[in-house]
């Protein structure tokens, strides 16, 4: 079990509005991080947690998916590819700083800072697992797995 990260007490915009993410309703809360929106790789990832959303739903669970796009390109990404899941706009970066997913890469040859695709499962506000270097195919059906394992 690993506690090293909080959920920062600030709201924050979303598609439907600010939230902050120590107030979400759930009992279980998945917030992941993504490159870009409309790009293949997060295109998969977002409609992949958007069609798992009922279930993750049954299991008492909230989505948040966190990208450095504006809350506009968000709801656009959403309209465009009929998204379940709220997108939180982070162009500060004052989430992807705190759960650490700035990362170096190498696009095109060139070094430049983005965000690592990453995910985070907490319980009643506790971190209980975390995802890095994520590959966005499979990888919503793997966290509804392992959540249906931590609730065991």
């Amino acid at each position: 079990m690993t506690d090293t990260i909080q959920l920062p007490n600030q709201a924050f915009p979303t598609t439907t509005g600010e939230i902050n993410l120590t107030e979400v309703p759930t009992e279980w809360l998945i917030v992941y991080f993504y490159p870009k929106d409309s790009t293949p790789g997060c295109t998969t990832q977002a409609v992949g947690f958007s069609c798992l959303k009922d279930q993750f739903d049954a299991l008492n669970t909230s989505i948040f998916g966190v990208s450095r796009d504006s809350v506009k390109a968000h709801q656009n990404f959403t309209e465009k590819q009929a998204l379940t899941i709220n997108l939180i706009s982070d162009k500060e970066e004052v989430l992807c700083k705190h759960f650490d997913v700035i990362k170096e890469k190498n696009m095109y040859g060139k070094q430049v800072m983005g965000i690592e695709r990453s995910t985070f499962i907490f319980h009643q506000g506790k971190l209980v697992k975390e995802y890095r270097k994520v590959k966005a195919a499979g990888h919503a059906e793997q966290v509804l797995a392992d959540l249906k394992a931590l609730q065991a």
